[in-house]
């Protein structure tokens, strides 16, 4: 398969189609589930579809390392490789690196205007432009409405879309009576898209709770396999 068939084939743009042709710039979206749903996997997926149409990526992860954010990539693509039959894998490949940049921070000795600056620098001064800025494994006990007021500027300013991963807790409930998850409640506001990833008894079902204005709930025709955690159609 070409890469060109490829992309238009995406599960990603029935992902985009479900939440008004995509999260847009300037924008937050939050993938939300218990710990160990697949949250990461479809936001590599996610990241590596830009990647892919030659779009630049910034990934920050709060807990993991980058070698280890890098296999998630080199594996996920590779399996997608390998079902679709990818024609020009190592040239594919060499594109992507270019235009992917992974950074890693500890959540508790950086500060938010840290990394906005930091990425800053990296946009402007090293003339990486950007079009999707993936946070993986920020704790959202830790989330301010001073701090997300923030990061929406600065990916209004910037014209980034911002797609977070959050863990929700154990107990229960983790979902107040709209839907919205109890632990996004105040900053719910800066938030334009929330999907929550839900373990059903073989695969895992993924459900938008905000969709930009509107807060109906909806179900994506897409489910991730448990086992590959690569997102199909239902």
């Amino acid at each position: 398969m070409l890469k060109e068939e490829f992309i238009q084939k995406s599960p990603v743009r029935i992902f985009e189609k479900s939440i008004e042709g995509g999260l847009h710039a300037g924008n937050i979206g939050i993938l939300a589930s218990k710990k160990g749903i697949g949250k990461t996997s479809v936001l590599v997926q996610i990241a590596l579809d830009k990647l892919m149409q030659g779009e630049k990526v910034i990934h920050v992860s709060f807990n993991a390392h980058t070698s280890y954010i890098i296999s998630w990539y080199e594996n996920i693509f590779n399996e997608i490789a390998r079902r679709k039959n990818l024609e020009n894998i190592e040239e594919i490949k060499e594109q992507m690196i270019r235009n992917r940049m992974i950074m890693n921070f500890m959540q508790e000795n950086i500060s938010v205007d840290q990394i906005i600056r930091t990425i800053k620098a990296i946009m402007s001064d090293g003339s990486f432009n950007a079009k999707t800025l993936i946070i993986d494994g920020f704790e959202f006990t830790r989330a301010t409405v001073e701090r997300f007021e923030k990061v929406k500027a600065f990916l209004s300013e910037t014209q980034l879309e911002g797609w977070y991963t959050c863990t929700l807790a154990d107990t229960e409930p983790v979902l107040d009576s709209k839907g919205i998850p109890i632990v996004l409640r105040d900053i719910e506001p800066y938030i334009s898209v929330i999907v929550l990833l839900e373990p059903k008894k073989d695969y895992i079902h993924l459900r938008v709770v905000k969709n930009h204005e509107s807060l109906e709930r909806g179900d994506m025709p897409l489910m991730l396999d448990p086992r590959t955690l690569l997102i199909a159609e239902a």
